[in-house]
C-alpha cells in the first residue's frame, strides 16, 4: 500500500465510493463518520493524509482540523460543498492544506492526494541549506531554524517557504505558487495561497504585520525577504 488515508465523512455512499477509489489506487483507507471520534481515529490509525468533510455530527470539520493540526502536520484535504465559501476559508485557516468541492472527479481527488503526499515543490532543491531573511531551511531534514530555535511548519508550509527561498530574486504570482507548491496546472482558487501565506507569516515572522521573510509585491504576488 502507498499510504494510509483517514476518511472522515458521515455520508456512507460517498465514503464507500472514496474507499473504492483509494483501494484501486493502492491506498489503505480508514473510515470515521463522527467528528467527535475523529481525533481518536487519527491517533490510532496514524494516517499519512486525512480527507475531512466540513459537515459532521459531533464536532464539525473545522474543529476536527484544528485538533489534528494541534498535534500533527499531516496533510489535510477538506471535502466541501459549493455553498461553503466562508467555511472553506475557515477550514484553511484552521490548518487544512487544500480542499475539493463535492461532487468531485475521482481522478482529481487522487491527483490532489498524490500531490500532497509529495514532499517537494516542483523544481525545488532536494538537499542543502537555503536562507530566507534570518531563517535557515534544512532541506533534507525538513527543518526551519532561526538561530538555535526550531520553527514547526506543516509540510505544505515548508514547501511554500522552500519555493520562495529557492529563487530569492524572483517574484512569484499566486498562480505560479499554486502550480509549484499545490501542483495545479490550471486555474485554481488563489485563496489557498493567501491563507497559507498568512499562516506561514504567523509562524516565521517576528512581526507578521510587518513581514521581512515573505514579502508582498503589491498587485503581483510574493517574494523572499533578503538574507540578513
Amino acid at each position: 500500500m502507498d499510504a494510509r488515508i483517514l476518511v472522515v465523512d458521515d455520508d456512507p455512499a460517498l465514503a464507500e465510493m472514496i474507499g473504492i477509489v483509494l483501494q484501486t489506487e493502492g491506498f489503505e483507507p480508514i473510515f470515521c463518520a463522527d467528528g467527535s471520534e475523529a481525533l481518536a481515529a487519527f491517533q490510532q490509525s496514524k494516517p499519512e493524509l486525512v480527507l475531512l468533510d466540513l459537515m459532521l455530527p459531533g464536532l464539525d470539520g473545522i474543529e476536527v482540523c484544528a485538533q489534528i493540526r494541534g498535534e500533527s502536520g499531516v496533510p489535510i484535504i477538506m471535502l466541501t460543498a459549493k455553498s461553503d465559501t466562508m467555511d472553506v476559508v475557515k477550514g484553511l485557516e484552521s490548518g487544512a492544506d487544500d480542499y475539493i468541492v463535492k461532487p468531485f472527479n475521482p481522478k482529481e481527488l487522487v491527483a490532489r492526494i498524490r500531490t500532497r503526499l509529495r514532499q517537494n515543490p516542483v523544481n525545488a532543491p532536494t538537499s542543502g541549506v537555503l536562507r530566507i531573511g534570518d531563517l535557515e531551511l534544512d532541506i533534507e531534514g525538513h527543518e526551519v531554524r532561526r538561530g538555535a530555535g526550531r520553527i514547526n511548519l506543516t509540510p505544505l508550509e515548508f514547501d511554500l517557504l522552500q519555493a520562495l527561498s529557492s529563487k530569492p530574486q524572483q517574484v512569484f504570482t499566486r498562480e505560479m505558487l499554486l502550480e509549484q507548491v499545490w501542483g495545479y496546472h490550471y486555474k485554481a482558487d488563489t485563496r489557498l495561497v493567501n491563507v497559507h501565506v498568512q499562516r506561514l507569516r504567523a509562524k516565521v515572522e517576528e512581526d507578521p504585520d510587518n513581514p521581512r521573510i515573505v514579502m508582498t509585491v503589491r498587485g503581483v504576488g510574493y517574494r523572499a525577504g533578503a538574507v540578513i
